[in-house]
């Protein structure tokens, strides 16, 4: 797999790039022509900052923002996001707030919760969520479910990759798109066009990784 491997730059900041994998993989729900590898963004400091820094330009000058709901290990972006978003500046409108990051929990059922003691920083706050990948929409329809049950009030939505149609109920602010993925798709299980052309699943992949078959 990893031989396969190519790395996409972003066209604004070079130095933010993505590991891509092209191949079969599977997630809970769907097939996937490709991995994205969101480690090094995730979890290098630098590259986290860097990423951040892009992340917060939509919302500095016209978007309160209270907290920073975290999807798929994006605390550390989500942190420096609100380092951007409070500082100095007569154009920067969240200038001596307080933003909180908070990763909502699974329960019993798989429905996403906030706990008692932080649904406080949720209800009638203004949020930006941020998550990793957005292919089908699932992630993020579960998290603006779970937002709109605790009383948030949904100000933007982040991702450092959209390959999610665009609609006109809320825009998503992201770095990389399907289209600097030449051949990227989603598919149904029973529509897989990969496997219908008899190649074999290569991997089970989820937000923390792949797991090979």
């Amino acid at each position: 797999m990893e031989e396969k491997a190519f790395t996409v730059s972003l066209t604004k900041n070079p130095l933010i790039t993505m590991k891509v994998i092209p191949g079969h993989f599977t997630t809970s729900h769907f097939h996937i022509s490709h991995y994205l590898d969101f480690n090094e963004l995730k979890t290098n400091v630098i590259a986290a900052k860097d990423v951040a820094r892009e992340l917060s330009i939509p919302y500095l000058a016209n978007t309160s923002v209270d907290t920073i709901v975290c999807m798929e290990g994006t605390e550390i972006i989500g942190a420096f996001m609100a380092e951007e978003l409070l500082q100095e500046g007569i154009s920067v409108i969240n200038s001596g707030k307080e933003i909180r990051i908070l990763r909502p929990l699974s329960n019993v059922n798989g429905k996403l919760i906030f706990q008692s003691s932080m649904q406080q920083y949720i209800t009638d706050k203004d949020l930006i969520l941020l998550v990793a990948s957005i292919s089908s929409g699932r992630t993020v329809q579960c998290a603006k479910e779970c937002i709109s049950y605790y009383g948030g009030v949904l100000a933007g939505i982040s991702a450092l990759f959209n390959a999610y149609p665009d609609n006109d109920e809320q825009e998503i602010f992201s770095m990389f798109t399907s289209e600097d993925i030449p051949g990227y798709q989603v598919y149904s299980p029973s529509e897989c066009t990969i496997c219908k052309d008899g190649h074999k699943l290569e991997a089970i992949i989820n937000s923390e990784g792949y797991t090979k078959m």
